[in-house]
């Protein structure tokens, strides 16, 4: 299909560009992979709490999709990815990550098991190249979908509720799961906010008549169209990793040693060594107990956001840094992703940063301790519960 580049931009517009147009008072765009896309449509902090406490659509459309098919197509993409997508069943998304040959992360993605020898993978960085070298030898076909196909993240916790009242019945679907509900939509269960939430996909030429679907069945849902900003806030404290932010995709790289694993990101329960051959697999094995850093999840003491800080060892010693930091709005708390060599990483007690902070137009500069925590910093039962409830 042909692609328009808006001028006045300078970049690509999304389907969904003249309906988040209507709505951008901020006036506020930004690159995302060649699309224009809104960082903020109107006010962050409305767009936020819409997210948490109503719900908020966000156009996902930018993001690289890939269509594999064919006989081969499993044993292609068990063979690329580190988990066995044997397991991820027909109907159903798995979260992925593939690497290089040195075991250090490309990038990471959702798959989707749309049928017999038929998948999709969805992710943030192009891959069509590294793709088709990995399908060499096997019966598979690559497609690059991403400027076919249109995406719409709904979330929050009245999502279930603008489906219901737009016609369309999900209250069957369990987190992770996808069904075609209408020859020109499918529904997955996902996104990237740790919350309850859907993502709807459609042919490009439908993407307009999908938002105004759901945006009149959102009337009295408290619906918001939001921009990246609120939805970053999101998945920080859902604990998400965002590509470029929080771990450098090895291809992109330009000084050595800046890739990681899987295990430095924690992402080690992605890499099943039983079964069989995948990229980076014997790299993996020797590294999996040899990790020169640690991605940790961590409470931040105080109020002042940490993002950018540096990480000290008992104020001395830098050992880190912090990639995503942030104030909680719903969890009430100071929170942030940060990298941390090893073994300081093991050291929790004595993990400082070192936090700038502007007030009256003078820097100053004041060290909060850091305690690593497990999981999510917000993980509400409505993200899992089938049915969902309405409000």
């Amino acid at each position: 299909m042909s692609i328009f580049v808006d001028p006045k931009l300078g970049l690509i517009p999304s389907p969904f560009h003249a309906r988040l147009a209507e709505q951008n008072r901020a006036h506020s765009w930004y690159d995302w992979a060649g699309y224009a896309a809104p960082s903020v449509l109107d006010s962050m902090e409305f767009e936020y709490f819409a997210l948490r406490n109503q719900s908020s659509l966000f156009d996902i459309s930018p993001m690289h999709k890939y269509r594999v098919t064919g006989p081969d197509a499993a044993r292609m993409l068990n063979r690329l990815v580190t988990r066995d997508i044997r397991k991820i069943k027909t109907g159903r998304v798995g979260y992925a990550v593939w690497c290089d040959e040195e075991g250090m992360v490309i990038d990471d993605g959702t798959l989707f098991h749309l049928g017999d020898d038929d998948w999709r993978l969805c992710c943030q960085e192009p891959m069509l190249t590294w793709l088709l070298d990995a399908a060499w030898g096997f019966d598979v076909t690559v497609k690059d979908e991403t400027h076919g196909v249109a995406g719409l993240s709904l979330q929050g916790p009245t999502s279930f509720a603008v489906l219901e009242a737009a016609g369309l019945d999900v209250a069957h679907l369990k987190p992770f799961d996808l069904i075609k509900i209408e020859p020109d939509l499918m529904i997955s269960r996902t996104g990237f906010t740790g919350d309850l939430g859907y993502e709807l996909w459609c042919a490009w030429d439908k993407a307009e008549a999908l938002w105004d679907r759901i945006w009149q069945a959102g009337t009295h849902q408290g619906l918001r169209a939001i921009g990246y900003d609120a939805l970053n806030i999101a998945r920080i404290e859902a604990g998400f990793l965002t590509a470029g932010v929080d771990f450098q995709p090895v291809h992109a790289t330009e000084r050595l040693h800046r890739g990681q694993t899987p295990f430095e990101l924690g992402l080690g329960w992605l890499v099943d060594f039983e079964k069989g051959h995948f990229n980076g697999r014997r790299a993996l094995l020797s590294k999996q107990h040899a990790q020169r850093s640690l991605l940790l999840h961590c409470d931040v003491e105080g109020f002042k956001p940490a993002q950018g800080a540096l990480i000290y060892n008992g104020r001395k010693r830098e050992v880190g840094h912090i990639t995503s930091g942030i104030w909680s709005p719903t969890a009430k708390k100071n929170v942030a992703l940060a990298h941390v060599r090893m073994p300081d990483a093991q050291r929790a007690s004595r993990l400082m940063a070192e936090i700038y902070t502007l007030e009256e137009g003078k820097w100053d500069t004041r060290m909060a301790r850091l305690t690593p925590v497990q999981g999510a910093f917000f993980a509400p039962p409505r993200a899992r519960a089938t049915p969902p409830a309405r409000t």
